[in-house]
């Protein structure tokens, strides 16, 4: 029978029964696979796509399948975060991982169509300003991890345990979190950028490093501190003197990559040591040296570039924070000041 009409309805009541007949839990699964397979994502926003659609899953019910997930549903998940208190932020990721999933089975033909087209959401701007270090605090830091490794000073106790430190020795600790808590401020990396450097990554002789940036965009970061080149070149020679079958450039005690939560435990012991009460992120050391950097006069262009960001929109969020501080200076030396006053004097 060759009627158009009776097979369009047909073919809606198969993608009807196609949908009915797969779980949410199992949809899930097929696109983790599926999508990543043809999408290059880091590690980390794999992890993150699992995470939010499960977290999904759990407020939907354990019978949930893809015709249920519908407009209401998806509005009522919103409201129950922001009842949880997730940062507009964090809410709109996981929005836009619930829309990427059903934008993919869409198109696998499994979905008639996206439940978003009925949706309207009201999630709220995202003004959260970047947390940084005041110049004593990342000073206390950088000082607090020199002198830890300065208990290594003398020329020939540091060429003979540079020779026979393994991963786990004191020494190579010491320097590893020298090099760690120097390069993160001098280059502003990304901590997971930072933990994915591997050996050849670093090129010595221009003092740059090659950076698996956010999203795939690579990048180079370039170290012009003299200083900074020299810990690093001595991490490097170090580094390469540890026997392990992992090219990572920073080890931790078993050998392996440090990891991203490695470093942070690094950043969190150099911070009690040094006396610093508030919490400190890895993160925060990339937030204040671009910050410090609009504040000195640099381009914002230029910081763009350094912090790898592909929008500018991005990087201006730290001129609020120069913008504070420049108010600030200006409140307390503003020459007007002190003429108002002879003036009232005067008067």
């Amino acid at each position: 029978m060759n009627n158009p009409g009776f097979q369009e309805v047909c073919s809606r009541e198969f993608v009807s029964l196609r949908s009915w007949a797969m779980q949410f839990k199992q949809a899930s699964s097929d696109f983790l696979t599926g999508y990543f397979a043809t999408h290059e994502r880091r590690d980390k926003t794999k992890t993150a796509y699992r995470s939010d659609l499960a977290q999904f899953e759990d407020f939907g019910g354990n019978n949930l399948d893809l015709v249920s997930l519908n407009g209401s549903l998806i509005e009522r998940w919103a409201a129950h975060l922001r009842e949880q208190e997730y940062s507009p932020a964090s809410i709109r990721r996981k929005i836009v991982v619930l829309k990427v999933f059903c934008s993919y089975w869409v198109r696998k033909g499994v979905l008639p169509e996206s439940p978003f087209w009925r949706v309207k959401l009201s999630i709220g701007r995202i003004e959260q300003l970047p947390r940084t270090l005041t110049e004593g605090e990342m000073r206390a830091l950088l000082a607090q991890a020199r002198r830890n490794f300065s208990r290594f000073t003398k020329k020939r106790m540091r060429a003979a345990m540079a020779r026979t430190a393994p991963a786990s020795g004191q020494y190579y600790r010491a320097l590893r979190n020298l090099a760690l808590v120097d390069l993160l401020f001098a280059t502003g990396m990304r901590v997971g950028e930072v933990s994915a450097l591997d050996l050849q990554d670093f090129v010595v002789q221009e003092g740059v490093f090659r950076v698996q940036g956010k999203g795939g965009r690579d990048r180079l970061a370039f170290a012009v501190d003299a200083e900074t080149v020299q810990i690093q070149r001595e991490h490097l020679e170090t580094r390469m003197r540890i026997e392990t079958e992992t090219p990572a450039l920073f080890l931790n005690a078993s050998g392996k990559r440090l990891s991203t939560q490695g470093i942070a435990n690094v950043i969190a012991q150099l911070r009690k040591e040094a006396g610093i009460e508030r919490h400190i992120t890895p993160h925060m050391l990339r937030h204040t040296v671009a910050t410090l950097l609009l504040r000195n006069g640099v381009d914002i262009r230029v910081v763009q570039e350094f912090l790898g960001h592909t929008s500018i929109a991005t990087t201006q969020r730290y001129t609020h924070i120069s913008k504070e501080h420049m108010i600030g200076v200006l409140r307390k030396l503003h020459p007007s000041l002190g003429l108002r006053t002879k003036t009232e004097i005067s008067a």
